[in-house]
């Protein structure tokens, strides 16, 4: 093992001490990004990776700033966008990515990004024309 490969192990083991816990806190995000659309919860989500609730938010927290409910929504919002960019009703994809309120939805998306979703799309879709129009 060369000396640099002795210096990356020993950076990551103070960094990242235990590799279970790693890998239960990266499943479970890839697990919320490939199933944004479902109805997750905290118990849902512990129990696929057979850990405590508690547990869970502390070291999802621990390792990505924010728990896995701000995460989802976060998610849900990214990839809301991205369908209001496609042209998609905001009613749509309200309900396409996992939320289960369109005033909910609406409030959350204009806390979030300053403008309602159906200006968000107006802007898009304006930008996309003048865009094409060049």
């Amino acid at each position: 093992m060369s000396y640099y490969q002795k210096k990356i192990d020993a950076i990551k083991d103070t960094l990242f001490p235990n590799q279970e816990q790693l890998e239960t806190v990266i499943g479970i995000k890839n697990y919320i990004d490939n199933n944004y659309e479902s109805d997750l919860n905290l118990d849902f989500i512990s129990q696929k990776r057979f850990v405590s609730k508690f547990h869970l938010l502390r070291l999802f927290k621990r390792y990505y700033g924010q728990t896995p409910r701000q995460y989802l929504i976060d998610v849900r919002l990214k990839k809301s966008k991205d369908s209001l960019k496609n042209g998609i009703s905001v009613t749509e994809t309200c309900f396409a990515v996992g939320f289960q309120s369109l005033g909910s939805f609406s409030t959350l998306f204009k806390s979030r990004n300053g403008k309602s979703p159906s200006q968000f799309q107006k802007e898009q879709l304006s930008r996309s024309i003048t865009n094409s129009d060049c």
